[in-house]
């Protein structure tokens, strides 16, 4: 066997792996959606194929580092004028240079047709969004269900007890969601539809049972009028009523990001807009 033709291959094979996993880590939902919805691909998680692109990665630099050494000479050929001197900024260095700051120029800058590259990159994390759902807060699938049944207003007993009825009974309630999933072969999401019914009541501000936090949870744009209601038990109407005051319209089937962009703002400032009138009850 020659070591040559073992590390082309390998080059070869190796960028093969990248590609594929560049294109599903590409089209694949954000990290906190794909956490919460337990997505998979062939079995295997968003940080299984991260993993994968990133070890894979090391191994096409290696040999194709090894490659250059094999490969020393045809390429430092082309590098030389037609003296036969070798020169670095030859024609076709220069043009290959070019290549390469236009392409990272223009991402950075996030000019068409590279901007393009990136909306698309977007549009799959949205629709990967949409269909998974979003999670409350970042990683809350890492919380343990005492600690998330407090941040969403859940009686703790009640949780538990329809877990038990739903067949998936929890022993201890530091016990993470995470966890709680895997044992039952659940995504995190699922287990939170479970204990859903277990959200405590509190009409002391005018049906509003409580007050959105200072920072909108990671996701909250991607977020329809109605589920961001749903989810933080807000009057729907009254919170489309006043926004009409305040010269934004709303619909309950459109997301905070569109409804922001609809009424030239941003959901950072939509939802503080929201945030003042449920404070206002």
């Amino acid at each position: 066997m020659k070591l040559r033709k073992i590390t082309s291959l390998t080059a070869m094979l190796s960028f093969a792996v990248m590609i594929l996993t560049s294109i599903i880590l590409y089209v694949v939902p954000q990290g906190r959606v794909a956490y919460w919805a337990d997505w998979r691909l062939w079995g295997l998680t968003k940080t299984d194929w991260g993993n994968i692109h990133i070890v894979v990665g090391l191994l096409f630099l290696l040999t194709l580092g090894l490659h250059l050494y094999y490969n020393w000479k045809p390429v430092v050929s082309y590098l030389k004028n037609k003296l036969k001197q070798v020169k670095v900024f030859t024609p076709e260095f220069n043009v290959a240079l070019v290549i390469t700051l236009v392409f990272a120029v223009g991402t950075y800058l996030a000019v068409p047709p590279f901007s393009y590259v990136l909306s698309l990159n977007a549009y799959f994390k949205d629709i990967g969004a949409e269909k998974y759902g979003e999670p409350p807060y970042g990683h809350a699938e890492l919380s343990s269900l005492k600690t998330f049944a407090a941040k969403m207003n859940l009686d703790l007993e009640q949780s538990m007890d329809l877990l038990g009825k739903a067949g998936y009974a929890v022993e201890d309630s530091e016990t993470t969601l995470e966890s709680i999933g895997r044992q039952y072969g659940l995504p995190p999401q699922a287990i939170y539809e479970v204990i859903k019914p277990a959200a405590m009541k509190d009409e002391s501000s005018d049906g509003q049972t409580a007050l959105l936090p200072d920072s909108p949870p990671p996701g909250t744009g991607n977020l329809t009028l109605a589920d961001f209601c749903t989810q933080f038990s807000l009057n729907m109407k009254l919170v489309v009523r006043e926004l009409k005051k305040l010269n934004i319209k709303a619909s309950e089937e459109l997301s905070l990001k569109k409804i922001a962009e609809d009424n030239n703002t941003n959901p950072i400032d939509l939802y503080e807009r929201i945030r003042e009138i449920v404070q206002k009850g």
